[in-house]
C-alpha cells in the first residue's frame, strides 16, 4: 500500500458517501451492525469509520446507556460522518490512528471496523491495539474485501482504466481495498495479535446501480482512484470516468447494473 492510498480529502468524502456507500457498503454495514448488536456491548469503539455508514446502522441498535466512540484517521471523513449523524449524546467523534489508539487498556466491550484493515500499514500492530483496548472476552469485529475478481465492478473499473492509461495503469483498487483477501493470512495476523476463536465468514452480496455512470463516478471520483487518475494526466478525470461508464455499459447493459460483491467478515475474541 502507498501512503497516498490513505488520503481521502477534498471532494472525495462527499462523493464516497453519495455514491460508494449505497453501491457497495450499505449491505455490509447492515450485517456488521446486526452482528455487533448481538453482543449487547455497553462500550463500543469503531475505528476507520469513514463517512459513518456503520455508525448510522449500529447506533439505533445499541442500548440507551451505551457509549459509542467513533474514530477515523482522516479528519475530513470523520467530519462528514458527524454531519450525517443525528444528535446522539451516546456518540463521541474523535480523530485517532488505529496503530496507536489513544485509549486506556480494557476500555471497550467491542471494537468494530468495516473495510479499514486493508489500509493499516502494520495490520498485526493495529490488531494488537484493538486487543489492548478490549476487555477480556470482548470482541473484535471487522470486514475486508475479497480478491478483486470476486468484486465485479471494481475489476471492471480497474481493467477499463488500464486501457485508458496503458503505460501506467491505476492499481489502487487491486493494490489496497482488494489487496488483503487471503483468509489464512488474515487468521494468522489476528492470532498473532493475541486473539482467540477467530471466525471468518465469506459473504457475497449484490451491488446495484440505476445506470453504468453511477459506478463509474463512484469509483473514479469517490475513491483514491481520483488522485491516481489526476496524477497521470491533468484534466483527464471526466474523460476517464466516461470511458469507464461505457465499458460497464458494454458488459452490463445501459440500464440497471447488478453485479457481485464479496467480503470476509471476521469475529475474534479477546
Amino acid at each position: 500500500m502507498l501512503k497516498a492510498d490513505q488520503v481521502f480529502a477534498g471532494s472525495i468524502p462527499e462523493n464516497y458517501d453519495r455514491h460508494m456507500v449505497p453501491l457497495i457498503f450499505e449491505p455490509y454495514a447492515a450485517d456488521l451492525a446486526r452482528r455487533a448488536a448481538s453482543f449487547s456491548p455497553g462500550a463500543v469503539l469503531e475505528i476507520a469509520a469513514g463517512t459513518g455508514v456503520v455508525t448510522r446502522a449500529l447506533a439505533p441498535q445499541l442500548s440507551s446507556g451505551a457509549n459509542y466512540l467513533v474514530t477515523d484517521l482522516n479528519q475530513p471523513m470523520l467530519d462528514y460522518a458527524a454531519s450525517r449523524q443525528g444528535p446522539d449524546d451516546r456518540i463521541t467523534w474523535r480523530q485517532a490512528d488505529a496503530m496507536a489508539l489513544p485509549f486506556a487498556d480494557a476500555a471497550f466491550d467491542l471494537v468494530c471496523c468495516q473495510f479499514g484493515a486493508m489500509f493499516f500499514p502494520d495490520r498485526v500492530a493495529a490488531y494488537r491495539e484493538a486487543r489492548r483496548v478490549l476487555r477480556p472476552g470482548g470482541h473484535f469485529l471487522f470486514s475486508v474485501w475479497d480478491r478483486i475478481e470476486e468484486n465485479v465492478l471494481a475489476d471492471d473499473v480497474t481493467n477499463a482504466l488500464a486501457r485508458v492509461f496503458p503505460n501506467d495503469p491505476p492499481r489502487f483498487l487491486a493494490r489496497t481495498p482488494h489487496g488483503y483477501h487471503d483468509k489464512d493470512m488474515i487468521r494468522r495476523d489476528v492470532e498473532s495479535a493475541g486473539f482467540s476463536r477467530v471466525e471468518i465468514d465469506t459473504r457475497a452480496e449484490q451491488s446495484r446501480a440505476s445506470s453504468p455512470m453511477l459506478p463509474a463516478v463512484a469509483y473514479c471520483k469517490g475513491t483514491v482512484l481520483r488522485t491516481e487518475i489526476e496524477s497521470r494526466e491533468a484534466g483527464k478525470l471526466d474523460a476517464a470516468t466516461d470511458y469507464v461508464a461505457l465499458a460497464i455499459a458494454e458488459k452490463h447493459g445501459q440500464g440497471e447494473v447488478v453485479a457481485k460483491i464479496q467480503a470476509h467478515v471476521v469475529v475474534a475474541t479477546a
